[in-house]
């Protein structure tokens, strides 16, 4: 690949509600959410300064899984001016995720999970939602989707996952990472060379690292946030810090994640 850079943008935890529904945590997620798009329209369209070529909603689409708010999702999401690929998160019911986007791409199982041949590598998309608990799973079915998915394939790989395999120091949410951290690994680690880049929503936070040598990132959702508290709790500490979105530049020599604070109204200006 030469010339410009391939670029998309990452969205995550909207917990969006039905229309209509009391405000969650003070906010209307939808109000919030439709602000985020108007953003996107007016940077990353075909017009603007930075187009992508499509988003990925790293999970937690809705709050509590109701048809109202996939429907209310839906409106919003069709005012995108680009494809967008929905992941599943703790807060999602599959079935009623499935009956409001029938569209979206499901493994043999019926797990949400997909393949997405790009420019500069695979896109690995992975269903860790797991009825009952708010943690993460991949069974075996989704783990060997994945597998055979890097079997047949060469070159680089992304990953894009609800719950992240690893933890972060807040003590409530380190409770609820990826159940199936070191069944993952072994899955990955004889492609681990390959693998570029993963991206993870759950934790509603800013964060950059490696896990196991492979880099990752993540965000503030949409809606409300996480804080950054690492005392030991019993509840999670939330916060309204700025919601965010990501605009992702791939090169075959870097990959650059730019976190886009949508409502920032501090005002610019020039150095």
């Amino acid at each position: 690949m030469s010339g410009a850079p391939f670029s998309f943008l990452h969205l995550t935890d909207l917990h969006m509600i039905p229309e209509g529904a009391p405000p969650l945590y003070g906010l209307d997620p939808g109000e919030r959410l439709a602000l985020a798009v108007a953003d996107i329209a007016a940077r990353h369209g075909p017009g603007g300064a930075a187009p992508a070529e499509f988003a990925v909603v790293t999970g937690d689409l809705t709050h509590l899984g109701e048809p109202g708010a996939y429907a209310r999702l839906g409106r919003i999401l069709d005012r995108l001016p680009m494809p967008v690929h929905l992941l599943l998160g703790n807060h999602d019911d599959r079935g009623h995720f499935q009956a409001a986007f029938p569209g979206t791409p499901r493994d043999a199982a019926g797990f949400v999970q997909q393949a997405l041949p790009t420019p500069v590598g695979l896109f690995l998309m992975l269903d860790t939602n797991e009825p009952g608990t708010h943690a993460g799973r991949l069974c075996p079915a989704r783990l060997a989707w994945l597998s055979a998915r890097l079997a047949e394939s060469e070159g680089p790989v992304f990953l894009f996952l609800h719950h992240p395999p690893f933890r972060v120091g807040i003590s409530r949410m380190d409770r609820i990472p990826l159940l199936d951290a070191e069944a993952l690994w072994e899955v990955l680690a004889p492609h681990a060379p390959r693998i570029r880049h993963a991206f993870h929503g759950h934790l509603h936070r800013p964060l950059g690292g490696s896990w196991r040598g492979i880099p990752f990132t993540s965000l503030r959702g949409t809606a409300h946030q996480v804080a950054l508290d690492l005392a030991e709790r019993e509840t999670v500490p939330g916060s309204h810090e700025p919601p965010a979105y990501a605009l992702v530049r791939v090169t075959p020599e870097s990959v650059i994640v730019h976190t886009h604070d949508f409502l920032d109204a501090t005002g610019g200006f020039q150095l």
